[in-house]
């Protein structure tokens, strides 16, 4: 460079105009930016811990809630609605609803004016399809909330948000609240069994003892029996929580309790009027309960009701 460039540009940048490179992505003194890992094998960069959340996934935004991150809007599910276990929890925290799942709005993530977005990699709520236009409004990390429970994700999130004090504690919480619930409770004789109950004509998913729910119900005393993964439906595989089974395998299952997810009362009387499945020992017994209607998808919120119906059946 000449002298006489050098001369110029010193002049400019006095003035602050000079071309030269700018760190405007810098994080502010004192905080230092973060890289994430995510699960598309991707990585981003987050300058400073996020103010403003926008999480497209409903399945996520109850974890980010449960660790008192700063989540501003969320999607929600394909009824335009968040998952009740949560809900007055977002509408306490004023969480804007910006859209049903599938209906990603770009123009509606702008207006929130988030510094971090969150999207899944898959599932009806995923917005990975709209990656690159998110990537362009704030910094977005993907998270594959399937394949693990709500502690592991709280984790993930906590790491993005600088907030991992938050989590454990949190995750101590529940686990001394599932402790002391463990202590309040007799348990049935036998195995326990863990099924979203859809009939015939549809799988009917059986949880698998290390799967999110057996893993819960295990925590409180109960011993979970394990559907023969040959009964799955489908390719790839059972998945670690559940083995989705034709109806027709259920009348197969030798628990003395059953347990339906997704269920109220409702279901429990549908699942103990079918005669297909008059002669399981649950049945027999009259030992088949509802987990709650918000209970598919377990997080912190849906985890709590879920202790705590138990502590109300089985209650000593």
């Amino acid at each position: 460079m000449s002298v006489f460039r050098l001369l110029i540009c010193a002049l400019l940048l006095l003035l602050g105009a000079c071309d030269a490179p700018v760190a405007t992505s810098a994080a502010p003194e004192g905080i230092t930016a973060r890289t994430f890992q995510n699960a598309d094998g991707s990585v981003t960069r987050i300058p400073a811990p996020p103010q403003r959340i926008l999480s497209t996934s409903v399945a996520i935004t109850g974890t980010l809630l449960a660790i008192d991150a700063p989540v501003v809007a969320s999607g929600a599910a394909a009824d335009g609605r968040f998952f009740g276990q949560w809900r007055d929890v977002a509408a306490k925290r004023n969480v804007e609803n910006v859209w049903a799942a599938g209906n990603v709005d770009l123009e509606a993530a702008h207006a929130v004016q988030p510094d971090l977005i969150i999207v899944a990699a898959s599932g009806a709520d995923s917005a990975i399809e709209q990656l690159s236009a998110l990537r362009e409004i704030a910094p977005t990390i993907v998270l594959d909330y399937g394949s693990q429970d709500w502690q592991a994700l709280a984790r993930q999130l906590g790491q993005a948000t600088s907030r991992e004090a938050p989590v454990e504690a949190r995750i101590a919480e529940f686990n001394a609240y599932v402790e002391v619930a463990r202590q309040k409770i007799a348990i049935p004789d036998g195995e326990a069994t863990i099924i979203s109950y859809n009939g015939p004509g549809a799988p009917n998913p059986i949880a698998r003892p290390d799967g999110v729910h057996g893993r819960l119900l295990s925590a409180l005393g109960f011993r979970i029996e394990a559907p023969d993964p040959a009964w799955h439906v489908g390719t790839g595989g059972p998945r670690g929580d559940f083995v989705w089974a034709q109806y027709e395998q259920l009348s197969r299952l030798r628990g003395c309790t059953t347990f339906l997810i997704w269920a109220g009362d409702q279901r429990v009387k549908a699942f103990m009027d079918d005669p297909v499945l008059a002669n399981l020992p649950s049945v027999k017994a009259r030992q088949v309960y509802a987990l709650g209607e918000d209970s598919f998808r377990i997080d912190y919120y849906s985890g709590t009701q879920i202790v705590d119906r138990i502590v109300q059946r089985f209650g000593k």
